[in-house]
Formats: structure tokens, C-alpha cells, sequence
């Protein structure tokens, strides 16, 4: 049987961030630290996760997991995580920052899980690197490896309308990424189409050393919670 080839910008996102990984985990060992507003809204993702109802303790997924961190603050939360990133170098890096956590190489368009043995997912600044047209697979994606009522927290760069740039050199190094900003109707817009159901919005305003507004979606998939026996 032939190997599937991973879509070019897959391949252009991990080749790039395996180029600038130990650079990029330098300048962000913690991106949450100075952040109360992102911080506080995973504090109620991991409210959302632990609802009523839901039997035993289902993993949680922080997809784009890059060097660890929300990860390792999901796990001080009590959650049971892992991480998933598509650069092996972020992996290798996460893995050393926080060996006593599970991180693997995999993509959100394609997941190695089975279907419905998620009790949530986080992806925080990570569909930025997936284009228009690749959306509606991840976000299927989700909706499949999510149990009912479980929820997604969404983070992304947006702005008045949609756009996109390519960076060609990060941290002195030769890369090929694609940079993609939505408004919070257009990615809203894309999880109505896969079946997970908006639970709130927040937009914020750039803060010191950003150029864009951030946009955070809480969504869930619907349907009963399973109750306990």
C-alpha cells in the first residue's frame, strides 16, 4: 500500500518549526505567564471538561502543542493530557521540558485517535497554520475524536477581515510558514459546518509586541452527556 504524502502545508509547517524550534521555546517557555485573559479562559475549558455527567477521565488534547506549556498547566489543572504538535523537534523539545507528560508527532487534519475518547481539546495559535481550505478537516476531525458535550477552545490571531502572509526567515533562519488571520464569524462558520456548536466568543485587543486582535472560541460537541452507571 502507498504512503499517504502529508499536504504540502504540513510539511512546510513542521520543516519550519523543526528549523527554529529551540529558538522559538527559548522566547516562549510560557506564553500564558503575562496573559490573565487566556489563562482565565482555559481555567474555564477545564470547568467545561469536568461537567457533570461525564464518566471517568477522558484525555484532553492540546493540539499544536509546540514546547509543552499549556500542556503542563492543563495537567497542574488535574486534567489528564497530552500533547500533539507537528514539528518532531517541538515534540523532542516539549518531551524534555516536561518529561513526566506525553507529547507525539501527529496533525489536527488527520488524528491518530479513535473515534469519541476525548474529553476536550485545546488549540491555541495552531489552526493559523492551516489553510481555508484544509479548515473543515480539522475541525471535522474534532467533532469525531470529541465525546458528546465535550469542549474545544479555539485561539487565533483575526482582525476586521480575513488574511494570510507567508514568512520566509524567523530567529535568522531560512523558513517557509504561512501565517492565517479569520475574523471570529469565518472559523465560528467552519466549526457550524463540522457540527460543534459556538458556547462563547472573546476578542481582545493587541497587546504589547502584537500587531492583530486575538480571538478565543469556546465550542462543544453537541449531544447528551453520557451519565455515569
Amino acid at each position: 500500500m502507498r504512503p499517504v504524502r502529508a499536504p504540502e502545508f504540513l510539511q512546510s509547517t513542521q520543516s519550519s518549526y523543526d528549523a527554529i524550534a529551540e529558538a522559538y521555546a527559548a522566547e516562549h517557555p510560557d506564553s500564558l505567564a503575562g496573559r490573565p485573559l487566556e489563562r482565565a479562559l482555559l481555567t474555564a475549558f477545564v470547568e467545561l471538561v469536568r461537567a457533570p455527567g461525564v464518566p471517568g477521565r477522558p484525555p484532553v488534547a492540546d493540539v499544536g502543542s509546540g514546547p509543552g506549556y499549556v500542556t503542563a498547566r492543563l495537567h497542574e489543572a488535574g486534567l489528564p493530557v497530552f500533547g500533539v504538535d507537528a514539528s518532531p523537534r517541538m515534540v523532542a523539545l516539549a518531551r524534555r521540558a516536561h518529561p513526566e507528560l506525553r507529547f507525539h508527532v501527529g496533525s489536527m487534519t488527520a488524528l491518530d485517535l479513535p473515534d469519541e475518547t476525548l474529553g476536550g481539546i485545546v488549540a491555541l495559535y495552531s489552526i493559523i497554520h492551516v489553510p481555508d481550505e484544509h479548515l473543515p478537516a480539522a475541525f471535522a476531525e474534532f467533532r469525531r475524536v470529541l465525546l458528546p458535550g465535550a469542549p474545544v477552545l479555539l485561539g487565533f490571531q483575526s482582525g476586521d477581515e480575513d488574511g494570510h502572509r507567508r514568512l520566509t526567515e524567523r530567529y535568522g533562519r531560512e523558513i517557509a510558514l504561512d501565517y492565517y488571520w479569520r475574523t471570529p464569524d469565518t472559523v465560528a462558520a467552519h466549526l457550524a459546518e463540522a457540527g460543534l456548536e459556538l458556547h462563547a466568543r472573546v476578542l481582545r485587543e493587541p497587546g504589547p509586541g502584537e500587531k492583530l486582535p486575538r480571538a478565543f472560541l469556546l465550542a462543544r460537541r453537541p449531544g447528551p452527556v453520557p451519565q455515569e452507571v
